[in-house]
């Protein structure tokens, strides 16, 4: 998340040239990107394992999505007191390394016979425990690699490979479910990982750790920290509540719909990874726009309208009914105007949230954020099988859907909503 002090350069170049020509920011970035490639897979592969392979009910997916979700609520505060007091460089290795082993050894299971239901939750709780201390330090990684005024392009970066990552992660993951082996599909996410964790382990600048000290004080008191100077801030308080409520709408909303595309509408699991790749491309095109349409409409516009938009189109998949050309046409349009809101609010908070958050305390308030929104995710899952199964899908679809508007209107109505063209000093709501 971006914490330029200053106003959001004019130009229009996602990133200057000056930091491709970092060495150390390059590596930073391939490996980020193939390490969200492997996430992005391995978060359509395993569900459609259990769907496809393993017949897993409604429930039994909520639970499954919830399980690789936990972590996050779990963990997300610890990892930030962790990634404030170490180098961000040693934390994702350690998070690459052990996802691609534990992928690996998954991938060995399915070889074997050996991959059951049971086997996917230790799976995706391993996963998601590692992806979030990869998640927390790579956001911090850029505040000490990169100067201030430079974070909102380099974010933009950064943002742009995960969208990447969201068109070929899906699409991959669902054509290797359908056409290939389960051992093919899971091992296809650590590969990716083991590609980040050779990128990232090359960078050798040395970080100046601002939560390092002689006398380090200890982890509980780092996150109390963290938790009051996200309490204290009216800007940062309205991205937890913001966050929470669509993290837990989206959650419930993606639990539906991956029973819905296969169940309802009789997609296979190659349409399905393709309709679900759709977010990429429209992030992609939001990775551009963030770089610009803040400074020039103002961050709290863009942040509500883009939300209302992105949010809003999901209200659309509910009304689809059979296969056609004209549903998958649907299903890609809604994906695409999803990922370009979604990506214009991500950039836009994250510019935000760095601008007025001091050095120190990066790691802790980017936690907090993922812990207060994120740490929703399981329950919001859980909501989304249990619904799907007493309510059915369709109905269950459009009510979860409805859910994710309020969100924007949570940053309507708040100081988020009034912030101008340039971003704020830290500090300073």
């Amino acid at each position: 998340m971006p914490s330029a002090s200053s106003a959001v350069p004019d130009s229009v170049e996602p990133v200057p040239s000056s930091l491709w020509r970092d060495a150390d920011f390059r590596r930073l970035w391939l490996g980020q990107t193939a390490s969200q490639l492997g996430e992005h897979t391995s978060l359509v592969v395993l569900p459609l394992l259990a769907v496809l392979t393993f017949d897993a009910s409604a429930g039994q997916l909520g639970v499954l999505r919830a399980v690789g979700q936990a972590p996050v609520l779990l963990l997300s505060l610890v990892a930030g007191a962790w990634v404030d007091g170490w180098r961000t460089r040693t934390t994702m290795v350690l998070a690459d390394a052990g996802r691609a082993l534990a992928l690996g050894a998954a991938a060995s299971a399915c070889v074997l016979g050996l991959m059951v239901l049971p086997g996917l939750l230790v799976l995706a709780f391993a996963v998601g425990t590692l992806s979030v201390f990869f998640d927390v330090a790579y956001q911090t990684s850029l505040v000490r690699m990169v100067e201030r005024d430079r974070l909102v392009r380099g974010n933009s970066a950064l943002e742009g490979s995960r969208s990447a990552a969201q068109v070929g992660g899906p699409a991959l993951g669902g054509a290797l479910v359908s056409l290939l082996s389960a051992p093919v599909a899971v091992a296809s996410g650590a590969l990716f990982f083991a590609l980040s964790f050779l990128s990232i382990r090359r960078i050798r600048r040395s970080e100046a750790v601002p939560g390092r000290a002689e006398h380090a004080p200890r982890v509980r008191r780092r996150v109390r920290e963290g938790l009051r100077f996200v309490a204290g801030d009216p800007a940062l308080r309205t991205v937890c509540l913001a966050s929470a409520v669509f993290q837990f709408s989206f959650a419930a909303v993606t639990t539906v719909q991956l029973l819905f595309l296969p169940r309802e509408l009789h997609l296979s699991g190659t349409v399905v990874g393709l309709a679900l790749a759709a977010v990429g491309p429209g992030a992609l095109v939001g990775s551009v726009l963030a770089a610009r349409l803040p400074s020039r409409f103002g961050h709290g516009v863009v942040l509500v309208w883009a939300a209302a938009l992105g949010d809003g189109a999901f209200l659309c998949v509910a009304a689809l009914h059979g296969s056609s050309a004209v549903t998958v046409t649907a299903l890609v349009a809604v994906g695409f105007v999803f990922g370009l809101g979604g990506q214009l609010v991500n950039v836009t908070l994250m510019a935000v949230r760095q601008a007025v958050t001091p050095d120190g305390m990066q790691g802790r308030v980017a936690s907090t954020i993922t812990f207060a929104g994120m740490g929703t995710a399981p329950l919001g899952s859980l909501a989304g099988g249990f619904l799907a199964a007493e309510w059915g899908l369709r109905t269950s679809l459009l009510v979860t859907a409805a859910g994710m508007m309020l969100s924007p209107a949570v940053m309507a109505f708040s100081p988020l909503a009034r912030l101008g063209r340039e971003l704020p000093e830290p500090g300073r709501p």
